[in-house]
């Protein structure tokens, strides 16, 4: 497949989700061990990278990640066990789905339209549910 991928997102019921974005979020935090770096290395600020982290350990009755203050000590963050299991879970989850949509994921990208050099078609669209 070219550029056609799956994307995956867990709706928990009203404003309750998990998805690509906060799963690389606990990624980056497992690999650098600090909310801030983490939010950087994914373009995002500390106040946002902190918002998605207390979203995601209030959803679930365990929290995801531990974060210690800085100081002196220096702070620091680290995804809790359940945390690393979250993250190995939509993984395989992620997998499985892109799995079972491959065929006709290639089905579909067969029927695509070339998009033509210089027409603007390329663009990314996307309709949203308005909230009422």
């Amino acid at each position: 497949m070219g550029a056609t991928r799956l994307t995956l997102r867990i709706d928990f019921g009203a404003n309750r989700s998990i998805g690509p974005g906060k799963i690389r979020l606990l990624e980056a935090i497992d690999d650098s061990g600090s909310i801030s770096k983490a939010g950087r290395a994914l373009g995002m600020s500390y106040r946002r990278a902190w918002l998605l982290i207390d979203d995601m350990n209030r959803c679930f009755r365990r929290a995801v990640v531990s974060a210690r203050p800085g100081g002196s000590q220096g702070g620091g963050a680290a995804l809790t066990d359940f945390g690393g299991a979250l993250v190995k879970d939509y993984r395989a989850i992620e997998r499985a789905a892109a799995s079972a949509a491959k065929s006709r994921l290639h089905g579909l990208e067969a029927v695509l339209r070339q998009p033509r050099a210089n027409s603007g078609e390329t663009q990314k669209t996307s309709i949203r549910r308005r909230k009422r």
